[in-house]
């Protein structure tokens, strides 16, 4: 391997945005803010919106994410329809 080309692998947090979970894993992604875990290391941490702590898939609950207001622009466009 070539010296100083590749991007620092290290441990970092993955926190789950929607249900709050947490966990440490090994990654190339970077980031600014830290956060401090349960064992005592501080670490960087990425922010996601779906995990397997809150996909439907793995739950076995379905939860609608709306994240581009797909359910207000249907709303929308077939309530002229029914006027």
């Amino acid at each position: 391997m070539k010296k100083e080309i590749h991007p620092e692998y290290r441990e970092v947090v993955f926190q789950d945005t929607s249900s709050d979970f947490k966990f440490v894993t090994r990654s190339t992604m970077s980031s600014n803010e830290t956060i401090t875990m349960e064992d005592g290391k501080t670490y960087p941490v990425i922010k996601v919106e779906v995990s397997s702590a809150s996909h439907p898939f793995y739950t076995g609950k379905n939860v609608f994410i709306d994240t581009a207001g797909r359910v207000e622009k249907f709303r929308n466009r077939y309530s002229k329809k029914a006027q």
